[in-house]
């Protein structure tokens, strides 16, 4: 595999290139509230399209651009977007158009897929936002991390990924400058950080495990913030960090790709560790009967699952929204949680729905019944796993899996079993899986 490129992102650079975007989609007759379908890899006019079109109000609809083409083709004809980009050659047209006006700010939010129990992808959609509103849903970010215009700040996950279109727009939009990889690689993240004076940086777990793992740490003196979430973080990993970054730069935060829930400066973890932090300001945290987290948000921070209606009733509870988390309050309001949906693995960051994976394995001559489930990683947080009931071969699930499904949802390893853990009532248990092989 070839080197990841860097690219250093300068603020009036984007800004330009956004504006080519916006006048190249109202050129080919989008409006506000369109969806622009993205499926392209890391780079400076990925970021500029994002941007580009969030400042008119066109939807970018942001897919993972290793997706094979009938998972491709699932999304799209859900999201139904006015225009697809999904090459190069597409992308120059769109940096190519007439400089067009642009908002001060994002007039809405990406509109990303997410999953839950069936398997079933569905987008998250908060439409488009008044000029108010925008401004306060900017400054919301902003207030929490402290943008400005001396801010280097390293991207290590794909664009598809809601937190890094965040921190990079609020970076470029209060004048700084962005550090984006191609893909991430240790060796390349750690050049970069020393080579470009990184400031600002968001991270998952599985990106500082493979910092941390290298012969030598690069020199982090230059960075004032380090971002992490989007999968717990060991206990050990974080202490890790705390004790290698500038005093003060390690902070956590806890949400999804419906919204954010919680902050947590280093102090606060060192006096209570494990915790995820407290509500982020202008929310409030509860915890129900049945240990579920809710987030009572504000009106512009408000989200619907795109065209599911139950969905999104379910997930909404007059002002607050769930996404199936469960965890705990402290009386001081610092919220631990006690495992992710159990049907979701976390691996580098990126989502795996097991549903999805089990309707495609299941296909598969001499499977007669298969839970997916994620074991623990040192590398990558979790992997990706498969427990079978049948004759099937583990070699012939894993060529099967290849062929049907991109790479990150792939079982990285096939357990042949003669039956699965359940519950007293029969079902399967995937959270146990793990613990039965002795994975856990």
């Amino acid at each position: 595999m070839t080197a990841s490129r860097v690219w250093r992102i300068r603020a009036e650079e984007s800004e330009r290139d956004q504006a080519r975007v916006a006048g190249a989609l109202r050129r080919a007759g989008l409006h506000r509230g369109d969806r622009l379908a993205l499926v392209l890899p890391n780079s400076p006019g990925l970021l500029a399209a994002i941007l580009g079109s969030l400042r008119i109000g066109v939807i970018p609809v942001l897919l993972h651009a290793g997706l094979l083409a009938h998972e491709r083709r699932v999304l799209l004809d859900d999201a139904q977007p006015q225009l697809v980009v999904d090459d190069e050659a597409a992308l120059a047209g769109l940096l190519s158009g007439p400089s067009s006006p642009l908002a001060p700010v994002p007039l809405a939010r990406p509109m990303h897929y997410t999953s839950g129990t069936s398997g079933r992808p569905k987008g998250v959609w908060s439409g488009v936002l008044d000029p108010n509103d925008a401004q306060r849903l900017f400054e919301d970010e902003a207030a929490v991390w402290r943008f400005d215009a001396s801010d280097a700040l390293l991207i290590c996950s794909p664009l598809y990924h809601s937190a890094a279109v965040r921190f990079s727009a609020s970076t470029l939009l209060t004048g700084g400058e962005v550090i984006l990889l191609e893909r991430f690689d240790a060796t390349t993240a750690a050049h970069a950080i020393e080579q470009e004076q990184v400031r600002t940086a968001f991270m998952v777990p599985a990106h500082l495990q493979r910092l941390f793992a290298l012969p030598r740490l690069p020199d982090l003196s230059s960075f004032r913030l380090l971002a992490h979430a989007g999968a717990p973080c060991p206990e050990p990993l974080k202490r890790a960090a705390l004790a290698a970054f500038p005093p003060g730069a390690v902070w956590e935060f806890y949400g999804s790709t419906e919204g954010q829930f919680t902050v947590c400066s280093p102090d606060e973890w060192l006096a209570h560790p494990g915790t995820v932090g407290r509500a982020r300001p202008g929310r409030r945290l509860e915890v129900d009967a049945d240990d579920q987290i809710w987030c009572h948000v504000p009106p512009y921070a408000r989200f619907e699952y795109w065209r599911d209606h139950a969905k999104t009733a379910a997930a909404w509870r007059g002002d607050a929204f769930t996404v199936g988390d469960i965890g705990r309050l402290t009386e001081d309001g610092y919220l631990f949680l006690d495992g992710r949906r159990d049907d979701l693995i976390i691996s580098g960051g990126v989502n795996v729905y097991p549903a999805e994976v089990e309707g495609v394995l299941s296909g598969l001559p001499g499977v007669e019944e298969v839970a997916v489930f994620g074991a623990p990683d040192e590398r990558w947080g979790q992997r990706v796993c498969a427990a079978v009931v049948g004759a099937a071969d583990p070699s012939a699930v894993l060529a099967h899996a290849r062929e049907r499904l991109a790479a990150y949802k792939c079982p990285k390893n096939v357990y042949v079993v003669e039956d699965l853990p359940r519950t007293v009532t029969g079902k399967v248990r995937r959270s146990a899986v793990a613990a039965a092989l002795g994975l856990a």
